[in-house]
């Protein structure tokens, strides 16, 4: 790594720039633009992200302060927090969903063996759940959701294997959560975990019909009657493992054919859990093993709400929440992209906060982290969110 860079301009280096290009092409981004194109837009929301800038007079203020060093991080004007604003509410949010989609593959692949997945399976797994951003309705006024307040929800599908998002959908707060079952393409053979918030059995069963499989909980009254039982492991905290058939006009009308329904008793918190699922081959206690890896989805969100700037929105506008959103999708794949490249042992936690701290020094990039205590600072804070360690 060339040490005349800064670091911001090493990290841009991961980006591909050509696939941005094409993104722009196909939204007109750039259409009448002289000097502040949507590269050099991408790269300063990039900055805001990573160094968690609360305003644009303060991302203003704390480029502007080093104007000696802009253009060595590859800016190529000088920043004025009109024109910033401007381009995020004139210019399309999908330049920047797209340009998400063109890193989410190369994510995914440098994370397809990640040592973190402590379910002995050879299938896919995703865990699909949604989080809920609040906004001032009167501010926000397009963000419905409550009578006096607004909200964007990102309803989120990751790949358990490297927390990676595979699919994300920006709405408003009004959005049930089980309509976007019916947005998602289901890959034959691979699990998708999920609460019983997403429990409609018609949609249920188009997953069941895609040769995909789904594991998810049962709610409370479901009609039902037992077809056969399985024996179980007791010591393990299963209580039955059985075969059914909904009951009721409805619910058997829309899902006709078998489930599975295992009883689970969690020794750690003593909670009972009924799980639903449609696959008959795998363990009970592989079943109960998915549903937990579903945490990592919860981790995720509250990863990206501490580390992120995806709660104090640059814009009122849905283009400039929506772009700010997207942008801080895309600074998270980067960061989990650089870890995996450069073989990193640390949290992205620590990533984030060296590279705030360092953005604009000349030093190559593994040399910010060959100190022996970042390492120790991982372990110290390791009761705080940490990914990818």
């Amino acid at each position: 790594m060339n040490s005349g860079k800064t670091v911001f301009a090493q990290l841009m280096t991961f980006l591909p720039w050509y696939e941005f290009d094409k993104c722009v092409q196909r939204y007109n981004g750039n259409y009448k633009v002289q000097h502040f194109n949507c590269r050099q837009q991408m790269m300063v929301m990039m900055f805001a992200q990573m160094t968690n800038k609360e305003s644009l007079r303060d991302i203003e203020a704390c480029l502007n302060a080093i104007p000696e060093k802009l253009y060595h991080a590859g800016f190529r004007s000088q920043i004025k927090r009109s024109t910033l604003a401007d381009a995020n509410e004139n210019r399309d949010w999908r330049i920047f969903a797209d340009f998400a989609q063109v890193l989410i593959p190369e994510a995914r692949a440098l994370y397809k063996t990640d040592n973190n997945f402590n379910v002995d399976i050879d299938n896919m797994a995703y865990a699909l759940d949604s989080t809920s951003i609040e906004l001032c309705l009167s501010l926000f006024p397009w963000a419905k959701f409550r009578k006096h307040k607004g909200a964007v929800k990102a309803h989120t599908l990751i790949d358990l294997r490297g927390s990676i998002p595979t699919f994300i959908k920006l709405t408003n707060g009004l959005c049930h959560d089980v309509n976007v079952l019916d947005e998602l393409e289901y890959e034959p053979g691979a699990f998708y975990i999920m609460d019983r918030g997403y429990v409609s059995y018609k949609r249920l069963f188009r997953i069941h019909k895609d040769g995909a499989f789904f594991v998810t909980r049962a709610k409370q009254g479901m009609d039902f009657e037992r077809l056969s039982s399985r024996k179980v492991n007791k010591n393990k905290g299963l209580i039955c493992d059985q075969t059914i058939r909904l009951l009721g006009y409805y619910p058997s009308k829309d899902y006709p054919d078998t489930l599975r329904r295992i009883k689970f008793q969690d020794k750690e918190t003593s909670k009972t859990l009924i799980f639903l699922t449609n696959s008959f081959r795998a363990k009970a206690i592989i079943i109960t093993q998915l549903y937990k890896e579903r945490w990592k989805i919860e981790l995720f969100f509250k990863w990206i709400k501490q580390n992120l700037r995806i709660k104090i929105f640059y814009g009122t506008s849905r283009n400039a929440v929506y772009l700010q959103i997207w942008i801080a999708v895309c600074v998270y794949l980067l960061l989990a992209i650089i870890k995996a490249k450069l073989n990193l042992k640390i949290s992205l936690q620590t990533m984030s906060q060296v590279f705030a701290f360092g953005i604009f020094e000349k030093t190559p990039i593994n040399q910010l982290f060959d100190r022996t205590d970042l390492n120790k600072l991982t372990q110290e804070f390791s009761n705080q969110l940490i990914l990818f360690e």
